[in-house]
Order: C-alpha cells, then structure tokens, then sequence
C-alpha cells in the first residue's frame, strides 16, 4: 500500500506531500488541484514502468497537455526544473522511498526522461523464484549436516550452526526484497484514475485501451460475466451492495463470454418485465461498476476515482462511502476519491485511521494545498456539539469553499 507521496513541480501541486490512508478522500473548490495530485500518482506509476508516452499516460486517466504546461507555472525559471514525485510503500515507517526525476527539453516531438533514486532493496535477478529456492536448498542441506551430526555426537561445530543461522537471515531479507518488489510492480502495472461515463456503462460494446476495466467503465459486462462464472461468491456481493437500490431485486448476466450477448438484465421488484442496462437508471450503473471494481482481483490494486458523487443521491453518497471502505479493506485495495459533495464526508469514519480526508485549497501564489481532517482536528458547533462532516464543510469550518463570491 502506498504510504505517503512528495510531489514537486507538477502542475498545480509546486511542493506538496501526503500521508495516504486505504481510502482517501480529496475535496475542495473546482481548480484547486484534487485531480492533479491523483495525476501525479499516475505519474510516478507510469515512470516506475518505464512507459512515460502520451498514449500510456491518457489511457490511465492522466490529462496530457504541452510538457511546460505539465510542470508548474508559478516563477519565470520553473520551467526547467525537473519533476520530482517521492512514493513511500513502507506500512511501519516512512524510511524506504523512490524518487522519480522527470525532465523534458521542451523541444517540440521532445519524450520525457526518467531518473529513479531509490533506497529500497532490490532484487536484481531475472528469476527471483529459482534464486530463492537456491538459498532454501541450502539451508536444507545445512540442516540435513547438522541432524547427521547430531546422530553422530557430535554437534559441537559452532560453525555449521552460524551458517544455518546466516543462510535464514539471507532468506528472510530475501522474502523482504520480494514483498516489497511486489509491492513496486503492482504500484506500476496497475494505478489508473477512473472516471466513469454513463454512455460507456450504457453500451457495453464499446472497449477501453486496458482490460479489465476502461478510465471510463469500458469493459464492465465482460468482468461481470467473468466474475459470476469464476466466483459466484463475489458476484453475490455485488447483487447484495445493489440492493441499495430499493426497487432493485435481481440481476442476470449472460454466460457467454464471446461478445455476441451484451445485455445484462435486471429486474424491478415493482413490475413483471425485465430491462437492460439502457434502460436503468444512471446511479444505478454507476454503483454496480464501482462495486466490481473493488471486489474483483483483477482490477487495480491502487486506483483512483475521479467525481465519485456523479449521478448519486446525497444519502446514497453517504452509504457508497461506507461500503467502499469496507470493502477496500476486505479486497485489499487502495483508493484515492474526489468529490464536490459534502455527503460523501458523512461516510467517512476518522476514527480508522486508514480512512482520511484531504481539503484541497490554493495559496495565494496559487499552488495547491492539502490539509488533512483528523478525528484531533475535526470542527464542532458551538457548544461543542458534534457536527456533521458535510454540515461542517457547507458552514465553512473545513476550507475548500470558493472565496471569490
């Protein structure tokens, strides 16, 4: 899981580090630069894999503009100064970190450039796998002499036993290195920003550059039809989170995996027809993708939604929030939200420490800012009465409120 990330010199966000949570959620005024710092992840993720091309770059959700327009604007010189993007994965301490340096000549047709400094450990051969059982044959053969000696009486070759000793301390850090490489290849391979559009989850032909699911929802008949053959057990969660939805009382998707088939058909509880996707309801859709997202193992690990309150009720907002947490935390995935809706904060628990709320401003020179709401810091009315989150945001208390007008 992604700890922390220092962002330099990208768009909007000049200076700016963060303390991620599981489920993060930014909000603030329109411009103030939610979507730039969820760029800027997307960035050290696509830097990390070495594809730092326009394509790569649009298909994860990042907005590509003019390299200049990329860095930050706000002194003459700025320019051609790098971008630099720290990730930290380190769950326990913030000690281990990757530093993406990207340059950019300016010139027109010109790629960018990456230089990665890093102090984490790194595996650096080809096949990790028959490296490892090498160091575990070892110690088997050491401990093998050593039961020998035992048989023997003779077991007093402290030397033998410094090397088993040794041989485990080789394999221990080794498990360490492969964690954390995992770690790293699942942070490159896999972040996008997600922005789902009502005509791509309507018309399930369309397809998106990356499987299983597109920036846009592209993709989403197939993953359903894959997870209601391969775990049926997953896709009863999603017919569970779906019955939010007061009318709702079943879903049918085909089984057919080829392309012939791209209905899914779903039943109101109210009426004895049944109806497709292009009939249902915009939130309805939008719901049933977010929930395939987090339940299926072949979706990003770390991702980012973009507008997570689209076509939802305010309380539905509430209540997708809660569901979402709880099931990042089931399915062991990492998401970054923004929001223009106070209810989405309701949804919020402060008290879990990997559930965190960022308000997005600009400084007066017109960089982006990011002040964390803690459980410590969260506003309380005058008589030092709890207030509601969303409440607490329309009242002013948090920032992230045009001052303008």
């Amino acid at each position: 899981m992604l700890t922390s990330i220092e962002i330099k010199n990208y768009k909007s966000a000049q200076d700016l580090k963060l303390n991620l949570g599981r489920v993060n959620v930014f909000i603030g005024e329109n411009g103030s630069g939610k979507s730039n710092i969820l760029e800027a992840i997307g960035l050290a993720s696509a830097a990390s894999a070495y594809k730092l091309d326009n394509e790569f770059l649009s298909s994860r959700g990042i907005r590509v503009t003019s390299a200049d327009l990329m860095k930050s604007c706000f002194e003459a010189n700025q320019s051609s100064d790098p971008i630099t993007l720290t990730v930290f994965f380190d769950r326990l301490k913030n000690d281990e970190w990757t530093k993406y340096i990207l340059t950019n000549d300016l010139k027109a047709y010109s790629k960018w450039e990456c230089e990665i400094e890093s102090n984490t450990l790194e595996i650096d051969s080809d096949d990790p796998i028959s490296e490892f059982n090498s160091y575990f044959k070892e110690l088997l053969s050491f401990q093998k002499k050593r039961d020998t000696l035992k048989i023997h009486g003779s077991i007093d070759d402290k030397g033998l036993e410094k090397e088993i000793k040794q041989s485990r301390n080789v394999m221990q850090n080794y498990l360490v290195k492969l964690r954390k490489s995992q770690e790293k290849n699942n942070f490159a391979n896999n972040y996008v920003i997600y922005s789902p559009e009502n005509s791509a989850l309507r018309n399930f032909y369309k397809e998106g550059q990356i499987e299983p699911l597109g920036i846009n929802g592209e993709g989403l008949l197939k993953l359903l039809k894959v997870l209601h053959e391969t775990d049926p057990e997953v896709f009863s969660i999603i017919e569970e989170k779906l019955k939010l939805f007061g009318w709702f009382e079943s879903i049918k998707v085909p089984t057919s995996l080829s392309n012939d088939d791209d209905k899914i058909e779903i039943k109101d509880r109210h009426i004895n027809k049944v109806f497709d996707q292009r009939s249902a309801n915009e939130g309805f859709l939008f719901v049933l993708f977010y929930t395939a997202l987090f339940v299926s193992t072949d979706t990003p690990s770390i991702f980012a939604i973009d507008n997570i309150d689209a076509s939802l009720n305010p309380k539905l907002c509430t209540k997708i929030i809660k569901d979402i947490s709880e099931l990042a935390k089931r399915f062991d995935k990492q998401v970054l939200l923004t929001t223009h809706n106070p209810a989405i904060l309701d949804g919020l628990d402060l008290n879990d420490r990997e559930q965190k709320l960022f308000v997005v401003n600009r400084s007066k020179v017109g960089a982006t800012r990011c002040k964390e709401i803690s459980i410590e810091n969260k506003p309380k009315s005058a008589s030092d009465e709890p207030l509601k989150m969303s409440e607490a945001f329309l009242r002013g208390y948090l920032g992230g409120l045009p001052k303008s007008f």
